[in-house]
């Protein structure tokens, strides 16, 4: 179920405070995934990000980094359905800074601003999904959530426009986006065929044998 985003006011905690929850949090993990407490009250931590991406993404080649200029060397393809990413951030990240970085590590070369951070948690025996703001600390909601995923995760979509605004990408992903295009209806053209050809097989084969002498 998705609901609009919540108002829940940022309480702002002490350093004793943020001292006693890592603590907590760290003696309930599982997975390894601990918070660090810095000297200077800020902490580190991971958070896991889901990949719920209906449209294809563009990634660049190790090659064309840095480049301003679109490259040959950018594809577009669909990210596998459950794909999860692990991020290493600090208290001070927020999700804006969280979307940029978990792209940047896989090398995705679309515009972050197409994407948003959504969180997903269980009230009352219901899922429920918000979107987050882009001033928002994803860690902090992690270690007022505990590390169970089952009470808080993390969701990477692309913005819910309704309709896909078609316009914000540029010419190599459209270009992109018809190549896959073309590559499905070829690949779908050829099973069909298969399909067809092994049933006139099966109704020659059924021929000969009613026309066949004796």
């Amino acid at each position: 179920k998705d609901v609009q985003k919540e108002r829940e006011p940022h309480v702002y905690l002490s350093k004793e405070e943020v001292k006693e929850k890592i603590q907590s949090y760290n003696s309930s993990v599982t997975d390894k995934l601990k918070m660090t407490l810095n000297a200077n009250g800020i902490y580190t931590g991971f958070i896991k990000v889901q990949m719920e991406l209906c449209r294809p993404i563009t990634v660049q080649s190790s090659q064309s980094q840095g480049r301003c200029a679109p490259s040959s060397q950018e594809t577009a393809f669909y990210l596998p359905d459950g794909c999860v990413n692990t991020l290493h951030i600090s208290s001070t990240n927020t999700v804006r800074e969280v979307i940029e970085a978990l792209l940047k590590k896989f090398f995705v070369a679309d515009n972050p601003a197409k994407f948003a951070l959504y969180k997903r948690c269980h009230k009352e025996d219901q899922v429920y999904t918000c979107k987050l703001s882009d001033r928002e600390h994803p860690l902090y909601l992690r270690l007022v959530a505990g590390p169970k995923t089952e009470m808080l995760s993390f969701v990477l979509r692309e913005h819910e426009t309704g309709e896909v605004m078609w316009e914000a990408f540029s010419i190599p992903e459209l270009q992109n986006f018809l190549r896959i295009l073309d590559k499905e209806e070829n690949d779908q053209l050829q099973l069909l065929k298969n399909r067809y050809a092994a049933y006139r097989g099966k109704l020659e084969e059924a021929l000969r044998g009613v026309l066949k002498p004796g």
